[in-house]
């Protein structure tokens, strides 16, 4: 190797060294250290959507409406009308860990993105199952953006229903709103 090339990459390294160098630590979920991002929906924005709203189908009375506790929900579909590819599962597993820890309900979830609605009704109404659903949960996640000279507001709606399968009426629906504001960077992309 040439000598003219080796001593510029040896001096180097030191450099490469430091600015690999990263200050990672481990955060809790929903500390003052977060991050939180405008343009996206954070890990603890589904955390405290989550939250908020089981806490809220817990104190209300509509779990209370079946003959043989606990309530089998099933958990359906929830529409992302984001600007962004979010995992909805971050937002239905919260949820169902609370209802079973609760031991108010149990919880099956249906994929209807895999199967059509026509197949997913003929799973329901088929005897052979052991036990249909007393409720569906479902929902949506809406994103509304706000701007106002530097100033950005990203809002995001989570909404959700539950639905007596046997009376085909919603017995419960929430919605929490997660806001954030923030200025926009002077220099970006």
């Amino acid at each position: 190797m040439n000598a003219k090339l080796l001593f510029p990459l040896i001096a180097a390294l030191p450099l490469l060294a430091t600015s690999c160098a990263t200050d990672a630590h481990y955060v809790q979920t929903g500390d003052r250290e977060q991050i939180i991002n405008l343009k996206q929906i954070n890990i603890q924005d589904y955390a405290k959507a989550a939250s908020l709203a089981v806490q809220k189908l817990l104190a209300s009375p509509a779990l209370d409406r079946v003959t043989t506790p606990p309530a089998l929900v099933e958990l359906s579909r929830i529409i992302n009308n984001t600007s962004q590819q979010v995992d909805t599962d971050l937002l239905t597993k919260k949820i169902s860990i609370a209802m079973l820890q609760s031991g108010r309900a149990v919880t099956r979830t249906v994929d209807d993105k895999a199967i059509g609605y026509q197949q997913q009704q003929a799973y329901l109404n088929d005897p052979r199952n052991v036990r249909l659903p007393d409720f569906t949960l479902s929902g949506k996640i809406i994103e509304t953006v706000e701007r106002a000279g530097d100033t950005r507001r990203t809002t995001y709606t989570f909404q959700l229903s539950l639905n007596d399968t046997k009376q085909g009426v919603q017995v419960w629906e929430d919605e929490e709103e997660i806001g954030k504001q923030g200025t926009r960077a002077a220099v970006g992309f």
